[in-house]
């Protein structure tokens, strides 16, 4: 149906001009089957991460009232100081709320250690949060080292090339949230670190969802579905691998082409894409798990 947004938020208009239903909030019925999602955006382009996950959000059959939360113990350098104290809350200020929802996406930390990075305890309480106030929660990429990190005891490894490009994952076990995908399907993938499938696969109350040899663990979930663990950006957009790759290149980074992204590996023919349908599916499959609980249980 639509998601529920500040007009102000410059991703209203995009996604109004992509033909994506967006309310503007003061405007919703509280009488329509509304799910309350919480997207803490760790990422420090803010603006582009909430167009990307909003389109992910935005077609199923439920209103999604979206909060972005930002870090209050971080200071976020790529993003106006404006943007941020319009649009954003801190946790301070919905410890006390019930969400049906959550997604905490990636973040460019992964070659700290956990407790190095600056907003550490403050997340910690965030995943506390999500344990006793949260339906389900989507943890992307580091996100989902961390919170496996913290819940499991499950230490991350570092790779010895970073893994970058668009990758073929296998689907292991079929639930709810991957309904209707293919036995294999393509996944964006940039990172430095990983969680073994041995470590995960230790903890019973964990499904191997998705994986394949190059990326290893693609999708984790526990048995009840309330935490999703995702290693890969599904969330993506066209270009996103691409202006990643000219930034590593420009400040001297020893970065290869994104693998699997350009149409027969040749950055002139344009980006093939291959990730988006099943992204989609993923994440309305998952509102919908948020709904059926809410309104149908």
């Amino acid at each position: 149906m639509s998601v529920v947004i500040d007009r102000e938020l410059p991703a209203f208009g995009i996604l109004e001009s992509e033909h994506i239903d967006v309310i503007p909030r003061g405007n919703e019925d509280d009488n329509e089957k509304s799910i309350k999602l919480a997207l803490i955006n760790l990422m420090p382009t803010k603006e582009k991460t909430e167009l990307q996950f909003l389109r992910r959000i935005s077609n199923t059959p439920f209103i999604v009232d979206v909060d972005f939360i930002t870090m209050k113990s971080h200071t976020c350098k790529n993003t106006s100081r404006f943007h941020i104290e319009k649009f954003y809350k801190t946790f301070e200020d919905i410890k006390n709320y019930k969400y049906d929802a959550m997604i905490i996406t990636g973040a460019p930390v992964e070659n700290l250690k956990f407790e190095d990075v600056d907003y550490w305890e403050e997340f910690v309480e965030i995943l506390e949060f999500a344990k006793r106030k949260v339906f389900s929660t989507i943890f992307v990429c580091w996100s989902s080292q961390a919170a496996l990190y913290h819940y499991y005891g499950i230490e991350k490894k570092k790779l010895e090339k970073k893994l970058f490009g668009i990758y073929k994952c296998k689907l292991n076990k079929n639930i709810y949230i991957t309904s209707g995908f293919d036995e294999n399907f393509y996944v964006p993938h940039s990172r430095h670190t990983f969680s073994t499938i041995s470590d995960v696969s230790k903890i019973k109350d964990i499904d191997i969802v998705s994986s394949s040899d190059e990326v290893g663990l693609n999708i984790a979930a526990t048995k009840d579905q309330k935490f999703i663990f995702i290693t890969g950006h599904g969330e993506y957009d066209r270009k996103t691998l691409e202006l990643e790759y000219i930034r590593d290149l420009n400040s001297g980074k020893d970065i290869s082409i994104p693998e699997n992204y350009y149409v027969d590996g040749k950055k002139d023919l344009g980006v093939s894409i291959k990730w988006r349908s099943h992204s989609s599916l993923l994440f309305q499959n998952w509102i919908n798990f948020c709904g059926k609980n809410k309104f149908f249980k």
